[in-house]
């Protein structure tokens, strides 16, 4: 029974997290909503498809190559300030934000040069590229992947990872199959407005969860202070 409480509540980190990390205003949004209304649902849906699978690329190689190393020691504790510190600036960067967010802005220009090279012409290939051409994709998936761990939330063993990558890959898949179908139902009625105040939605979730560690951290100190 524990295993599989475990397995859920890592299965419900990655849908809530994937949700989160998807919502904001930014190159995959925009696409979908400027393909998808010319092109149809189905069009939307493959660039949607495509970005899904490269997230859940970038959760694995976070969880495969980064999470584990910085959820030990020192290193561990440094990327637990980071972790709060990186959370609230993303939660207010959201809230306060008027055009695309800062994990576009982090990759425009190799963005701009990985497309260039590769030149995606299907609807699956766009959404796979742009995503895979923005590094602060990946970055927001190492804090995000070190912080599910090291709260507990996903066990730091395959069963649990591969629980969270399909939660991954279901909250974003969901969120990009509505705003498919949302999009080619309305004609664009699904507005850059529409999607903004999801957005600070999304900016509302990121602080909810830097003041939970937050609030984590310091009990943490206040316990070691203690023992000591």
């Amino acid at each position: 029974m524990d295993e599989l409480q475990a397995i859920l509540v890592a299965g419900a980190t990655g849908a809530v997290g994937g949700l989160i990390v998807s919502i904001p205003v930014g190159p995959i949004n925009l696409t979908i909503m400027n393909e998808g209304a010319r092109r149809g649902f189905r069009w939307g849906l493959l660039i949607g498809l495509g970005a899904t699978v490269m997230e859940v690329l970038y959760c694995a190689l976070a969880f495969t190559s980064f999470a584990s190393f910085f959820s030990r020691g020192y290193v561990g504790a440094a990327m637990q300030i980071f972790s709060f510190a990186f959370m609230l600036f993303l939660g207010f960067r959201f809230l306060l934000n008027t055009s695309v967010p800062v994990v576009e802005e982090l990759g425009h220009r190799i963005e701009e040069r990985i497309e260039e090279k590769l030149h995606p012409r299907s609807a699956f290939w766009t959404g796979f590229v742009r995503t895979m051409a923005n590094p602060g994709v990946l970055l927001l998936w190492v804090v995000l992947g070190a912080n599910f761990i090291s709260r507990g939330w996903v066990e730091p063993n395959g069963r649990g990872k591969i629980a969270c990558l399909i939660g991954v890959a279901v909250g974003v898949g969901l969120w990009f199959v509505g705003l498919s179908w949302a999009v080619s139902l309305g004609h664009r009625n699904m507005s850059e407005r529409s999607l903004r105040k999801l957005e600070i939605g999304s900016g509302l979730g990121l602080l909810l969860l830097a003041g939970a560690h937050g609030v984590h951290l310091v009990w943490q100190l206040a316990r070691h202070r203690i023992n000591a």
